[in-house]
């Protein structure tokens, strides 16, 4: 059989499979794992198992969750991993340190994320034990080898190769050690462009060790509106307004991170990482929350104090009747309804959004890949 003819060959079976898969005899997307790291806007109950202040495992926490109970989720119900798990046809992530992570759960992926860290070691300092970035990818690393285990080196392999993997960090590297406190040893040390420069540099060294870990797709977000949360509107804002120091920190570190990640995907000679501008997403329905069904994108459903921005939420906060008409569930955190639009910019966001690419394009890519594989395989058989 010639070239053409093959090439032809198989472009007549990619069409036929389409034409299965579009009429539903078969599944669209392959099964894959899905990695987590990060902070608290990922975590989803790691700290649970940590000596900590950072946790989420009390009432009213977990409120509109399946079970209605705090699972160490910094969120009235499902948080962002989980929404992407959900658009994926998956089972949610497990933390990576619940004893419930074990055989074929390990499969599904894991979640290493721990509230209050940040791409430095030493943000997080206060809240005593925590899982810092570092200590993530010692158990990305334990988790591989308790995977070979159960399926053998090279399966192992192609299960992390081929997994989604998402990573936050930024924001409390700003909050929680910069602007900490007044003349922090970090801003004592550096200036705010420099410090910017500095943890760009340290990210770039995170990210090129979670690729030597095998990872190949990966998602990176950007710092949120650190300004604009309740929290900081609470501690620095006059009438309402986001605190436009810490939305300079945002607006000088995530145009460097996006640049990084162009040039370590440079190097390694793919789109093995993919940027998603989480600031962005945040101010769509900050700057306008009514028009995404938001009575307000300045006062948290559950806090205390000025904009319900001091302090977590905890059993005695104030409490909204009604979590989808707010844009922040506590201090610092989105609502369930507010993760939903940001997922929904991660799955099929445009550039402004999502560089090079959204998720949707990535696993529309991986699809014809597998097809034309598949067809040629066939072909070659026939």
């Amino acid at each position: 059989m010639t070239g053409s003819l093959v090439l032809r060959s198989c472009c007549c079976i990619v069409m036929v499979i389409n034409l299965f898969m579009a009429f539903g005899f078969g599944s669209a997307k392959p099964t894959r794992a899905f990695f987590v790291f990060g902070d608290s806007i990922a975590d989803n109950g790691n700290n649970h198992f940590l000596a900590t202040t950072a946790r989420a495992d009390a009432p009213p926490y977990g409120i509109d969750f399946p079970s209605h109970k705090a699972t160490g989720r910094f969120s009235n119900g499902l948080n962002i991993p989980d929404l992407i798990s959900e658009q994926l046809g998956l089972e949610p992530t497990l933390p990576y340190l619940s004893p419930l992570l074990i055989g074929e759960k390990l499969l599904v992926g894991a979640n290493f994320a721990s509230a209050g860290i940040g791409i430095l070691n030493d943000t997080g300092f206060q809240f005593l034990e925590v899982l810092h970035i570092d200590k993530q990818f010692k158990l990305f690393d334990q988790y591989q080898q308790r995977l070979s285990l159960h399926i053998g080196e090279e399966e192992a392999k192609k299960v992390v190769n081929k997994a989604i993997v998402l990573i936050i960090l930024g924001g409390n590297d700003f909050v929680n050690n910069y602007y900490l406190v007044p003349f922090s040893a970090r801003s004592r040390q550096f200036s705010l462009p420099d410090y910017v420069t500095y943890l760009i540099s340290e990210y770039r060294k995170i990210l090129k060790k979670l690729y030597d870990l095998g990872a190949r797709k990966v998602l990176v977000t950007g710092t949120g509106p650190i300004g604009c949360v309740p929290a900081e509107l609470a501690l620095r804002s006059r009438n309402g307004d986001c605190d436009a120091e810490l939305e300079r920190a945002a607006s000088l570190y995530n145009p460097k991170l996006v640049e990084m990640i162009k040039g370590l995907n440079q190097e390694i000679g793919f789109d093995a990482f993919i940027a998603a501008n989480a600031h962005q997403m945040h101010m769509d329905f900050i700057t306008n929350p009514q028009a995404y069904g938001f009575v307000t994108s300045k006062v948290a459903c559950c806090g205390q104090g000025p904009y319900n921005g001091i302090g977590l939420c905890t059993p005695l906060s104030n409490l909204c009747p009604n979590r989808d008409l707010y844009a922040f569930w506590d201090p610092f955190h989105p609502s369930e309804k507010a993760s939903r639009l940001i997922v929904q910019q991660i799955l099929t966001g445009s550039n402004e959004y999502m560089h090079p690419m959204n998720l949707s394009t990535v696993l529309d890519m991986d699809y014809n890949k597998m097809l034309y594989s598949f067809c040629c395989y066939v072909v070659r058989f026939h």
